[in-house]
C-alpha cells in the first residue's frame, strides 16, 4: 500500500485538532477500520479524554467484542461495554428498509446517555466519505442527536483511511470490511437470533477457511455466499464446495449458492428503488 503524502499526513493533523476542539469524546467503537482509526487518532488528541463504547449484542460477532476489547487494552484507553438489545426494538424485527436508523437511533442515545454520566462532551462515530454513496438510514440517527463523524466531515476516504492506518502500524488496516449481522437480511424476513446465529457461525467457518472479504446472506433456508472473484476458483474446488456444503447444512441452511457477482457493500439495497432510497424515513 502507498505511503501517506504530505497532504494525506496534514488531513491526519486536522482530524486531531478537530477532535481536540471536542475537548473529551466518547467514541463508538466497533473493532472496524474506521472506528479503530478515528479511535486512535482520539488517543493522540486527547489523551485520557477519551473513551471508547463498544455494543455487545446478538447481531454483533464475539470475535468482533474479543478484537475491540484488546485492541483498548494495548493502546491503554478506557473502554465501555453497553448492551444493546436491536431485538427488543418496535419494529426491527420486522427489517423494514430503516431498520439501521432503529438501531442506531436506539445504540447513540445509550452511548450519549453514558458519556453524560460519565463527563464526556461529545460522541463520535466513525462514518468515512465513501459512506455517502449508499443507502445509509443509520446517518440520520447520527445527525438527529448531535453525534459527530469527524472522518466524514473532513472527507477521508477508506482507502485514506486503510493507508494511515497501515503508516501508523494498526491491526485493522488491511482488515476486511464489516456491517452487523443483520444487514445479510433482506427487508422484510424477520430477523431472529437463532438466525443470526446461522449467519454468524456460517461466517465464521468462512473465515476460517481462509477467506476474506465475505458475506452469508439469508434467504428464508439459503445462503447466499458472496466471495471476493479472485476466490472464486479456490471456493468451486471439490473439497472446499462439498466442505462448504456440508457444514452449512449441519448449520441449519438447506440450500447454499454461491453469488456470482461476488462480494459488494450493501446488495440488499438493490431491491430498493430509487424512490425509496431517498424518501423521509
Amino acid at each position: 500500500m502507498d505511503q501517506p503524502n504530505a497532504l494525506l499526513l496534514e488531513k491526519y493533523e486536522a482530524l486531531k485538532r478537530d477532535l481536540r476542539a471536542m475537548e473529551s469524546v466518547a467514541v463508538a467503537f466497533s473493532s472496524g477500520v474506521d472506528s479503530t482509526f478515528l479511535l486512535y487518532a482520539a488517543k493522540e488528541a486527547l489523551g485520557d479524554r477519551v473513551m471508547a463504547v463498544t455494543a455487545s449484542s446478538c447481531s454483533f460477532p464475539v470475535r468482533e467484542l474479543e478484537e475491540a476489547k484488546a485492541f483498548c487494552r494495548e493502546q491503554g484507553i478506557r473502554q465501555e461495554i453497553v448492551r444493546s438489545e436491536e431485538l427488543k426494538i418496535e419494529g426491527f424485527s420486522h427489517n423494514p428498509k430503516n431498520r439501521c436508523y432503529l438501531c442506531k437511533r436506539e445504540l447513540f442515545r445509550k452511548i450519549r446517555d453514558l458519556a453524560d454520566r460519565e463527563g464526556f462532551r461529545e460522541v463520535a462515530e466513525g462514518s468515512n466519505l465513501d459512506d455517502n454513496g449508499d443507502y445509509r438510514p443509520g446517518l440520520v440517527a447520527v445527525a438527529e442527536l448531535n453525534v459527530k463523524s469527524p472522518l466524514r466531515q473532513i472527507g477521508f476516504s477508506k482507502e485514506q483511511i486503510r493507508i494511515l492506518s497501515q503508516y501508523f502500524g494498526l491491526p485493522t488496516w488491511n482488515k476486511q470490511s464489516f456491517a452487523c449481522l443483520a444487514s445479510r437480511f433482506p427487508y422484510g424476513e424477520e430477523i431472529t437470533e437463532e438466525k443470526l446465529g446461522m449467519v454468524d457461525r456460517a461466517e465464521q467457518f468462512l473465515l476460517d477457511l481462509g477467506f476474506r472479504q465475505l458475506r452469508v446472506r439469508i434467504h428464508g433456508n439459503i445462503a447466499r455466499i458472496e466471495l471476493l472473484p479472485d476466490d472464486f476458483p479456490r471456493f468451486m474446488e471439490e473439497d472446499t464446495r462439498t466442505e462448504v456444503y456440508r457444514k452449512l447444512k449441519e448449520i441449519g441452511f438447506v440450500y447454499v449458492t454461491l453469488d456470482v457477482l461476488g462480494y459488494r457493500t450493501g446488495s440488499m439495497n438493490e431491491t430498493l428503488t430509487r424512490e425509496e432510497r431517498t424518501q423521509d424515513l
